[in-house]
């Protein structure tokens, strides 16, 4: 039987207040993080625990979670999948000339050892394990009590890519290809990098999210998330080293 008026209302109480909880705490890590200068390789490992005890505690299932045995074959397959995408698409970029620059990133102009670093430590640590619980795994549960799937999917993107205003404030200092993009927008380059920023991460959020509806794991997302962060890392020792 379908429960409906005040009683449905009354139900979505709760769930909705598990949500606002959740978002409450991505805030208060992202001003840890980013203004407060605490170190994301154990804010992240420590968020996520948290983030993954708080939505248990609130009657989350692991399958709500998006962390259900029955569904890492699929979550591998997928993300497995994607980051063979990924992988094809960077190494056309890195060769071709015209595209070699959006890889020349200050910030990763390592050497190898440091470059292996980065990309199988401090990313995943430090980035992908907090970023994938917090949006596809415990904000996506949360939300799915109370909302529809597309809807699901439409808030978690749009709240992923609100999640990247303060990193991306730096963004155009480290990137030559962005430096260079907004260089004629004076005093509103900070604006336009960090509004491109957030379109862009928010729409990676939906590419995300879906490998996360179809596929009913979070693992297929945070290959897909690791393929388009570390790959980028590797693949811009490569450009770097063209480059030069």
């Amino acid at each position: 039987m379908t429960i409906a008026g005040p009683a449905a209302a009354t139900q979505r109480i709760p769930a909705l207040l598990t949500t606002v909880g959740v978002v409450l705490t991505l805030v208060g890590i992202n001003v840890a993080n980013h203004v407060l200068g605490w170190n994301s390789l154990w804010l992240g490992p420590v968020g996520a625990a948290g983030l993954l005890a708080y939505g248990r505690a609130t009657g989350l299932t692991w399958s709500q979670l998006g962390l259900g045995r029955h569904a890492h074959r699929a979550g591998l397959r997928w993300g497995g999948a994607v980051i063979a995408v990924v992988a094809a698409v960077y190494a056309v970029g890195v060769l071709l000339p015209v595209t070699r620059t959006a890889f020349l990133d200050a910030r990763y102009h390592l050497p190898p050892a440091g470059a292996l670093l980065t990309a199988f430590v401090l990313i995943p640590l430090g980035t992908i394990l907090l970023e994938e619980v917090a949006f596809r795994s415990v904000l996506w549960g949360a939300l799915a009590r109370h909302s529809r799937i597309w809807q699901v999917l439409l808030a978690s993107s749009g709240l992923f890519g609100l999640w990247h205003v303060l990193p991306a404030l730096a963004s155009a200092a480290g990137n030559q290809a962005i430096g260079a993009a907004v260089a004629g927008l004076g005093p509103f380059a900070q604006y336009a990098v960090v509004g491109g920023t957030v379109v862009f991460t928010a729409l990676g959020g939906l590419v995300a999210g879906e490998l996360r509806r179809r596929s009913g794991s979070v693992l297929a997302s945070m290959g897909m998330h690791w393929a388009t962060n570390a790959l980028g890392v590797l693949f811009g020792v490569l450009a770097w080293r063209l480059a030069s």
